[in-house]
């Protein structure tokens, strides 16, 4: 193991203007063009200089919210998801709209998914959540101080809404019974934030920043 760098903390970001491991985009093609994701192939030089292709899906992001009540539990969606045919146990989650900020995107979804209005935000971190073949981020927000509304759920939308103790929500996450990421990284990264601790992540102006810098 000693053949490898050691890196002491503070370990910095990985991204980082005049990388040596970037790869130049030559040309970009737009294979599919849907309502949520486009599906784009680029011609690449690599760092060695030869040329190859990259296929991946271009998304707009989405907000994930770990909305907890005063009695201490969190809303849980149980949604069917279809590529990989079976439900999943998910904190509620959406899609942002082209020119929406992050946080009306999640107040929004909040209120549609589960008919709750939250009074009270904070921001916990962002992830990339599928780094190989899609530029998707998903920022992830705590919603607090929460009010019943009115639930008003997409055309073609079907879930099931449930509060569950936030101390179970952690063991479901440990033992298997939560896969979705976003949901592990909400569960974890609030668990961290009851116990004072500051919660890891960029703003999305941040991650903005740190993109446009290492390809300058």
């Amino acid at each position: 193991m000693r053949r490898f760098p050691l890196l002491k903390p503070p370990v910095p970001f990985a991204a980082r203007a005049d990388d040596p491991l970037e790869e130049k985009t030559v040309s970009e093609s737009i294979l599919f063009d849907g309502k949520f994701v486009k599906l784009v192939r680029d011609e690449v030089t690599l760092p060695d200089g030869r040329s190859s292709q990259r296929l991946f899906l271009r998304h707009g992001g989405a907000c994930c919210m770990a909305a907890l009540d005063k009695d201490g539990t969190i809303l849980l969606e149980r949604q069917w998801r279809h590529p990989l045919g079976q439900s999943f146990w998910e904190l509620p989650a959406g899609k942002i709209d082209p020119d929406e900020e992050e946080l009306d995107c999640a107040k929004r979804e909040l209120l549609e998914e589960c008919g709750v209005k939250a009074n009270s935000w904070t921001r916990l971190g962002l992830i990339n959540n599928a780094i190989g073949y899609s530029s998707e981020h998903i920022v992830i927000y705590l919603a607090e101080d929460l009010t019943q509304e009115d639930q008003h759920l997409d055309e073609g939308e079907h879930l099931e809404v449930y509060r569950v103790p936030f101390d179970e929500a952690v063991r479901m996450a440990l033992d298997g019974r939560i896969t979705d990421v976003k949901t592990i990284c909400g569960i974890f990264w609030l668990k961290e934030h009851l116990k004072g601790r500051k919660s890891p992540g960029l703003s999305g102006a941040d991650l903005r920043g740190m993109i446009a810098a290492a390809h300058q």
